[in-house]
């Protein structure tokens, strides 16, 4: 039976990730070379709700899937760094 935090954490890893790439890369360069900073202040809070839900269910699927605390730090590291996300989703994927 999968755990149903981790596969919730594995979906909002992947979407958070995928606002992260947004508001660098899409964002970002609207505001400073298009001159619209409205494009940060939305992408913004749609990646900064993301990354609070990531971060709630991060909490929950490590408490319910007893990942070592490594684990979890590792997780949590990579959704600092561009693209890093992608990188752990096959861990996640061993944890369901």
């Amino acid at each position: 039976m999968k755990n149903q935090n981790v596969v919730k954490f594995g979906h909002i890893n992947t979407i958070e990730g995928y606002s992260y790439l947004a508001l660098v890369f899409i964002a970002m360069p609207m505001k400073y070379f298009m001159d619209i900073p409205m494009a940060v202040k939305v992408v913004g809070m749609i990646h900064g709700i993301l990354f609070i839900l990531f971060c709630i269910l991060l909490a929950k699927a490590w408490h319910e899937a007893k990942w070592p605390f490594k684990e979890s730090a590792t997780f949590f590291i990579a959704s600092l760094i561009p693209f890093g996300t992608f990188f752990t989703k096959a861990k996640i994927k061993t944890y369901e």
